[in-house]
């Protein structure tokens, strides 16, 4: 058997192939080989992530991603929601 001549590709050939390799990544999908996108990243992390991890409430208020803001919710507001109205004219009464 004879021996197996691999050719070596040359510098513009190597630069698309890390090109291409930066913009795309292989996946597969219904047993196929595919190239998707890459999703674009911020300091290394999914623009989602660096969002949800560095903005604060008042970004993304003005820019409506109102889902991503914390709540914070007291324990006084709570207790205070559920008393009735009977109970708070108790604490009203000086004798």
């Amino acid at each position: 058997m004879g021996r197996v001549v691999t050719k070596k590709l040359t510098m513009a050939q190597k630069r698309a192939k890390k090109a291409r390799q930066q913009q795309y990544e292989t996946v597969f999908i219904n047993g196929k080989q595919l190239r998707i996108k890459r999703p674009p990243m911020v300091e290394g992390m999914t623009v989602d992530e660096f969002i949800m991890t560095n903005a604060d409430p008042l970004w993304l208020h003005q820019n409506e991603m109102w889902e991503l803001i914390p709540v914070e919710e007291s324990s006084e507001n709570m207790t205070a929601s559920v008393r009735s109205p009977a109970e708070s004219f108790d604490d009203d009464i000086p004798f």
